[in-house]
């Protein structure tokens, strides 16, 4: 039977609704930093309801047309407003949740939202494997950012959550976007590492030329 983990911190309550920014091949993971600059006017009142509320957003990523069913919920860390209006906002990636409806469409969309849990077959020792596979995978240092690269190796190599490491590394490494919208809407772990591990490769190959 697998082993269903929710993601969401302790004594973190779930809100029932999400307001949404609506953006193409945009992938935001749990676990990870997403800058935004907030410019539209729809967006302006989403993010001043937000900060008066919960500080929650979500990116709604819409790809080939079509809105994923499954997005980040995102706590609003940091908000700067300019002269004229816009914002830049961090939004820190808190657990996967799945739209179940629909409160507004206008003037932005607020969705009625679920868990979306992450769902683990497989033993502690093998999820671990494959966090310490997927390290081994990483694409050769650069000039100028081996010693970022070695922190990022260290950092997760210490993370005791093999689903965590799997959405840092697919959101800082995976450009395709049916491969990080595959990471983003899949339940099963074990299924991530598989995509990840792929797209590690054909980045390792084009790296190396």
């Amino acid at each position: 039977m697998a082993t269903a983990l929710s993601g969401l911190p302790q004594h973190f309550k779930l809100p029932d609704t999400l307001g949404l920014i609506v953006l193409e091949d945009c992938f935001h993971f749990p676990g990870c930093f997403l800058p935004l600059y907030i410019f539209e006017q729809r967006y302006r009142l989403m993010l001043e309801d937000a900060l008066a509320s919960s500080r929650m957003i979500g990116v709604g990523t819409m790809v080939d047309g079509e809105l994923l069913p499954v997005t980040t919920l995102g706590l609003i860390r940091a908000s700067k407003k300019g002269l004229d209006g816009t914002s830049h906002v961090m939004l820190y990636g808190v657990t996967r949740v799945r739209f179940t409806g629909w409160v507004q469409e206008k003037p932005y969309r607020i969705a009625t939202i679920e868990p979306f849990s992450t769902l683990m077959d497989s033993s502690k020792d093998f999820l671990e494997a494959l966090r310490d596979r997927a390290l081994r995978q990483l694409p050769p240092v650069t000039p100028g950012c081996g010693e970022a690269m070695q922190k990022l190796r260290t950092l997760l190599s210490d993370m005791e959550c093999p689903d965590l490491v799997c959405d840092i590394l697919s959101y800082h490494f995976v450009r395709d976007p049916a491969a990080a919208a595959s990471l983003l809407t899949e339940p099963h772990l074990e299924q991530r590492y598989e995509i990840l591990f792929h797209q590690l490769d054909k980045l390792r190959a084009d790296v190396e030329g």
